[in-house]
């Protein structure tokens, strides 16, 4: 991990909702296709102060769902590294949508080597 790895880092992404991200039942950004967007962000923000050879994977989430947005509606995530515990991290997460607050929450991801996945 590279010393830029502290607390306080963050990102904002926005993402426009496609046909692929709906539930099925309803045509609207599903819940793990929000989860999905929200630990690609944090991991991009993290991937950026790792050493060569270092990846993330997710271990923990734990998010609200309370809004919605629409195929073809921005959405926008905002992450910021809380807490690093050893080789875990702790982001705080919130998910704006055209109407307000959507998600709001933290997520875990772990630092590992990524030849322990090959």
């Amino acid at each position: 991990m590279k010393p830029t790895l502290v607390p306080g880092i963050a990102k904002t992404a926005a993402f426009t909702v496609g046909d692929d991200q709906t539930a099925p039942h309803v045509p609207v950004l599903s819940t793990p296709s929000m989860i999905g967007l929200i630990e690609g962000t944090c991991m991009g923000l993290a991937q950026e102060h790792l050493d060569d050879g270092e990846l993330t994977v997710g271990t923990h989430v734990c998010v609200s769902h309370v809004g919605t947005a629409k195929v073809g509606e921005e959405i926008s995530i905002d992450v910021r590294l809380r807490d690093i515990e050893r080789r875990r991290l702790t982001f705080e997460v919130r998910v704006e949508g055209p109407n307000g607050l959507m998600s709001e929450g933290t997520h875990q991801r772990t630092v590992i080597a990524s030849s322990r996945l090959g």
